[in-house]
């Protein structure tokens, strides 16, 4: 079991994240705001900070000995929140220069060491990706998925948009490449066109299946 910190600067997107990964390896999920709530520690000192982050790191640790993922989400500024934290995993939230609040913009410290960098605003992506990272997805004929059919010569911009909206809401895609090489201006056989979007796709993995189907 693993625990998971998401952090960055106050608005850059760590909840919203946290709130898809979560489901997707089922993660107990830990709220920075609420976990202070709770503890009613609005304290932003240095202190204070710290003892949010060790406040953080025990509760992570006890679902941990449940046998649990833990999926922490705050803002962690420096190396010593973080190191207090001690996570095994970093997801830095990268996708503004600027939070909500000058003081934290002030003693905000990039990390020197993390595991996923997200740098858009694009969490149900975001979030399959490094559910993949910590669980490796296999491809499952029940599940829901999407089919995507066409020629595909070559796999290009749009092509990946299209992919990248269909499996945001199914999490498999099937890509059916039409077998029409030599017609017209179609230049690529079914191996260099499977090649192209496996190597476009290769952070998906299993998440993709690409078969060859006859065009009549």
């Amino acid at each position: 079991m693993k625990k998971i910190l998401i952090m960055g600067l106050s608005g850059a997107g760590k909840t919203y994240l946290a709130e898809r990964l979560v489901p997707k390896i089922n993660a107990v999920w830990l709220n920075a705001d609420k976990v202070r709530k709770e503890a009613n520690d609005w304290d932003f000192s240095d202190d204070g900070r710290k003892r949010q982050a060790k406040r953080m790191r025990d509760l992570a640790q006890k679902a941990i000995s449940e046998g649990k993922y833990v999926v922490a989400d705050f803002i962690c500024p420096t190396e010593k929140t973080r190191n207090e934290f001690a996570a095994d995993y970093v997801v830095w939230v990268d996708t503004i220069k600027s939070g909500r609040y000058e003081d934290t913009n002030k003693i905000f410290e990039p990390p020197k060491k993390f595991n996923f960098r997200v740098q858009t605003k694009n969490a149900d992506l975001w979030s399959l990706l490094i559910a993949d990272k910590l669980i490796p997805y296999k491809w499952d004929n029940k599940k829901p998925t999407a089919q995507m059919l066409g020629r595909w010569q070559p796999w290009h911009k749009g092509h990946q948009t299209l992919f990248e909206e269909k499996i945001k809401k199914t999490g498999q895609v099937n890509i059916q490449v039409r077998d029409v090489k030599g017609r017209e201006d179609n230049t690529f056989d079914f191996d260099t066109v499977k090649k192209n979007i496996q190597a476009a796709l290769k952070e998906y993995g299993e998440r993709v299946k690409i078969s060859l189907v006859n065009s009549l």
